[in-house]
């Protein structure tokens, strides 16, 4: 391991003189209590703990596993295509290991011969807090999605790029679609992007079945909080708990079976699992991020926070907020989608009219069985979703996008 930390600390260092880039990175000793030395060193894998600087000063976990456990010496680490996994709402990086070598997705892309990348938004277990602001402050939860979209990704992205010298292949799940759409708009984006794969992919959110969901978003829960001074949602403390018993008491939530009720029916789920899943999610989120997505299931927009008409006026200089244009991103961008007949987060109907406002042409794969956690969770992924994301990210090669 002290080879690859001396060859990638060493490189980092050149990156920074050489191209001054605007965020900061650094080589993170992994003390213990990283995702590195909970989930993928005692599974037998090499991972190097790093982090990056965002634009706006948070400092967000990325950890590295350069290699698979079962062809250590098939390929070279320059041969291997660098992919980087970006987890959803109330994730972390933690998501894409918490099944067996065998059926979780970081697992099989490093054993497949990628070079594997994990991101970590700001606020989540596995990031660092920020270069100024304390995690209590209302100032360090002031962001939404969008914010991850124009500052955690392309950071993420900018680093694994520079570091590498490759193009990425993007993995995308819930939240970590929304993120990738958006961020695909822009050009400077997909210049550093290979492939993208979206699990149970989201632009827009206003034919959600989730019934809990739709009770939080009709009972106006965002605004409740936001007015209580709650800017952090931490369902391991009691606030909220309390949040979830408060949307749970109204008949029209059906919580009788309280997964189900957020995510619709998972067909593949491993339920023996669900005590071992809860020693690491949910991790925190904003209160505003949370706010945006009602925003979106209320409007039926794929758009920038709604700050109101004087709001928007500030921040985007008109009355209304500017839209994400799905027609921005590349005619030629290679993409692949897997959706499902039972995500009552990301349904048929929205997915279809992502699909209508994209110029280019995904590689589609529909699970009628499949709810929104199976695309992560699902003890049959690998045969149903994952051989062939493999087999799409192979066949990609160096392309420039029009």
């Amino acid at each position: 391991m002290e080879k690859w930390a001396k060859k990638y600390s060493a490189l980092f260092i050149c990156v920074c003189l050489i191209r001054r880039l605007s965020w900061v990175q650094a080589l993170v000793k992994d003390d213990g209590v990283g995702l590195c030395s909970h989930l993928i060193l005692p599974s037998g894998y090499p991972c190097i703990e790093h982090a990056v600087v965002t634009e706006d000063g948070f400092v967000l976990g990325i950890q590295h596993i350069p290699y698979g456990i079962h062809d250590e010496g098939i390929l070279t680490i320059d041969s291997r295509p660098p992919v980087f996994l970006q987890h959803g709402l109330f994730q972390g990086g933690d998501t894409w290991f918490q099944n067996s070598k065998e059926q979780s997705l970081g697992f099989i892309l490093a054993d497949s011969g990628f070079d594997v990348w994990v991101g970590n938004v700001r606020g989540t277990r596995w990031s660092y807090g920020h270069v100024s602001l304390s995690e209590d402050s209302k100032a360090f939860w002031d962001w939404s999605w969008e914010e991850l979209a124009a500052y955690d990704l392309p950071a993420m992205i900018e680093f694994v790029y520079s570091v590498t010298g490759s193009k990425v292949y993007y993995v995308g799940h819930s939240q970590g679609t929304i993120m990738g759409l958006a961020a695909f708009t822009q050009s400077e984006v997909t210049n550093m992007i290979g492939a993208a794969a979206l699990l149970s992919p989201i632009s827009y959110l206003d034919h959600i079945t989730s019934t809990f969901a739709r009770t939080a978003v009709n009972m106006h829960l965002d605004e409740m909080m936001i007015s209580m001074g709650i800017h952090q949602i931490n369902f391991r403390t009691k606030v909220g708990l309390q949040l979830v018993d408060y949307v749970c008491a109204l008949e029209d939530s059906k919580c009788g079976n309280l997964l189900t009720s957020i995510t619709g029916p998972n067909c593949c789920f491993n339920n023996s699992r669900v005590d071992f899943y809860l020693q690491y999610e949910p991790h925190p989120s904003s209160t505003k991020n949370l706010k945006h997505l009602f925003q979106m299931i209320r409007k039926g927009t794929f758009e920038k926070f709604d700050y109101g008409l004087w709001g928007n006026i500030k921040h985007y200089g008109s009355f209304t907020p500017i839209p994400y244009d799905l027609s921005r991103i590349p005619k030629s961008f290679p993409l692949w989608m897997a959706y499902g007949g039972n995500d009552a987060l990301a349904d048929i109907v929205d997915f279809n009219r992502t699909l209508s406002e994209l110029k280019c042409d995904p590689e589609l794969v529909y699970l009628e069985s499949y709810g929104h956690l199976d695309f992560i969770y699902s003890v049959q992924a690998k045969e149903d979703l994952y051989d062939s994301m493999v087999k799409f990210f192979r066949s990609q090669s160096s392309t420039s996008y029009t």
